[in-house]
């Protein structure tokens, strides 16, 4: 070992000065940080079930470490690194604050600073492990027949009981960062929803999926940036594949294997991160005279979030998120999410949801348009409830769109038309889910042959002329209402008409909210949701509690930015809105694109 070179005294003495520059964390933030966690109850919540090792006493509190890693937040723009947490505790709050919190003094030397850094390791991983769903360890590359060993050997409902408690904690850390907008959240006749999907790096290399070992992170899966985003080598069943959507006219499919691209863009290793995001559908993001935000449309805020392999199981997440904000008493509303949801099986997303008051929002594939399903006599396209003489042009409109045979006015224009055949409700769906739904006639939107007392109202009502059949007239038109149960057309039917103004305004404000949401916490300047670095823990608990974190983070932030962007009591904003959009959404829209406006 070579000997270091001899110094000056002088030179030592400039060197320790510099060392000594610390910056502490002044106390009105660390009085914040106690403030949020004291308000959040996650103190509390932790103390049912982390169970500390007896033996030596902890000289390290729950409610201190939670103290470290707000404040990590805070002082990282929003990443936690338990390095960072060790200096902020032990190093960087006043002493006087210190003494409050039970936090013992460490010589501020190396090894002062290990002993502390093991301190607060061994309480963090305590409390991680007793909410960790897996049965897998990580930090290690498992073979596959001790990781297939030790799944089969797990007790399925203590990892129930592990996934409940992290549910519970990451609800509590969100709760807490939007808590300064609960009351205006509570004012809103309902909260509208946006859920995606959104990949996220895990701090570890991922190892074949049919390999002999685990990568690291043996929790975390392949991310395909195609498709469903489900790895293709993972055994999976077929009847878990979504089909292929059907090929466009002109293009036929082929068995030539894709052009070759590069794994790094194609692949990721890490999970999903299937966020719920509020947005008030009633209000457009237009800004005002004065370029301004408005004060009654309320941020975009993330509410719940779940962590999974890539691709699996996006209706059993979602749900398990919403079950959670029904049981926090947010009112439902709308719900918009993507392909993925909309696809799963109706007794596992879309018949549950709607039990919970949610109105589902969809979009669909080319092989799921016209007519979907039918009750009664009545037809489902693209949704909805129609009379099931509905003319054919008005059932595969959307078809045709796709196909060419039509053009994208004449499709605004036939969407339009239909309204005149939608069955109407007659009376709110029961508490099983069942609702009475009019014959269109019958509601006064069109007029029947078969129902001679509804002629003569108008040439402004479409007329409708059933085609005759020797069974005689379905029970639709012969009665005046018939009962739909949830069950009928459960998959694809949604709360408004595919396509329509009101569709447009609902999907469209949930889906780009939720999407925009994803790019705001992925910014690499903050949060950097995305990246491996900023979560550096591997595990599905560690990163879920490391990201639940980040996400309050980004929520603070995006309230307090929207704040200091608002014009109130007279007052210039504190400073300018980074949202340029001075003008309406965008209207004209179709599924092939936008309508060309008139020169």
């Amino acid at each position: 070992m070579t000997a270091p070179r001899s110094l000056s005294s002088e030179h030592h003495e400039r060197l320790l000065a510099m060392r000594a520059e610390r910056r502490f964390i002044d106390d009105a933030d660390v009085e914040s940080a106690i403030g949020e966690v004291d308000n959040s109850q996650l103190v509390p919540l932790l103390e049912e079930f982390v169970h500390l090792s007896r033996g030596r006493r902890r000289t390290l509190r729950l409610r201190s470490l939670l103290i470290g890693l707000h404040l990590c937040t805070q002082d990282t723009v929003g990443k936690i690194v338990l390095e960072r947490v060790t200096d902020i505790l032990y190093f960087r709050i006043s002493p006087q604050l210190r003494a409050r919190l039970g936090i013992p003094e460490y010589e501020d030397h190396d090894r002062g600073f290990e002993a502390a850094y093991a301190v607060v390791r061994r309480l963090f991983h305590s409390m991680k492990d007793a909410m960790n769903p897996s049965p897998l360890p990580p930090n290690g590359h498992l073979s596959r027949e001790k990781a297939n060993a030790l799944t089969a050997a797990a007790d399925v409902d203590d990892l129930a009981e592990r996934e409940r408690r992290l549910a519970l904690f990451t609800e509590f850390v969100l709760d807490a960062s939007v808590r300064p907008l609960h009351g205006l959240l509570e004012e809103l006749a309902e909260v509208s929803l946006g859920i995606d999907a959104t990949p996220v790096r895990t701090f570890s290399r991922g190892r074949a999926t049919r390999g002999p070992e685990l990568a690291t992170d043996p929790d975390a899966g392949w991310y395909v940036r195609d498709g469903d985003h489900r790895d293709p080598d993972a055994p999976v069943s077929d009847f878990m594949r979504s089909p292929p959507p059907p090929a466009k006219k002109g293009k036929a499919q082929t068995s030539e294997r894709k052009k070759k691209t590069s794994l790094k863009k194609e692949y990721l290793y890490g999970y999903d991160a299937h966020l719920i995001v509020a947005r008030d559908t009633e209000h457009d993001a237009v800004l005002l005279d004065d370029g301004t935000p408005n004060p009654d449309v309320l941020p975009a805020l993330v509410l719940g979030v779940a962590l999974d392999k890539p691709g699996q199981r996006p209706a059993y997440n979602g749900l398990k998120v919403l079950n959670r904000l029904q049981e926090r008493g947010y009112k439902p509303g709308y719900l918009a999410g993507d392909r993925a949801y909309n696809n799963s099986e109706p007794t596992e997303w879309q018949i549950p949801v709607r039990a919970m008051g949610y109105k589902p929002v969809y979009d669909y594939r080319e092989d799921q348009l016209g007519k979907q399903a039918g009750t009664e006599g009545a037809i489902l396209v693209e949704g909805r409830w129609y009379c099931p003489s509905m003319p054919e042009p008005l059932i595969t409109a959307t078809i045709d769109l796709y196909a060419e045979r039509i053009d994208r006015e004449t499709w605004v224009r036939l969407i339009a038309a239909r309204r005149g055949y939608r069955l109407m409700p007659k009376q709110n769906a029961d508490a099983g889910g069942y609702q009475r739904m009019m014959c269109p006639a019958e509601a006064g939107k069109a007029q029947c042959s078969i129902k001679p007392d509804t002629l003569g109202r108008g040439i402004h009502l479409p007329l409708v002329d059933p085609e005759p059949s020797p069974a005689g007239p379905v029970k639709v038109c012969r009665q005046n209402a018939i009962t739909v149960s949830p069950e009928a057309g459960a998959k694809q039917w949604q709360a408004l008409e595919y396509g329509g103004p009101d569709w447009q305004k609902v999907y469209f404000r949930l889906r780009n909210s939720v999407e925009g949401y994803n790019g705001y916490a992925k910014n690499p300047l903050a949060e950097g949701i995305e990246a491996a670095g900023s979560r550096r823990i591997r595990g599905i608990a560690a990163q879920t509690v490391l990201l639940v974190f980040q996400l309050a983070h980004a929520n603070r932030r995006k309230i307090k930015k929207w704040l200091e962007t608002l014009t109130l009591g007279g007052q210039r904003p504190r400073r300018r809105t980074h949202h340029r959009r001075k003008t309406k959404e965008p209207s004209g829209w179709t599924p092939t694109g936008h309508l060309v406006p008139a020169a």
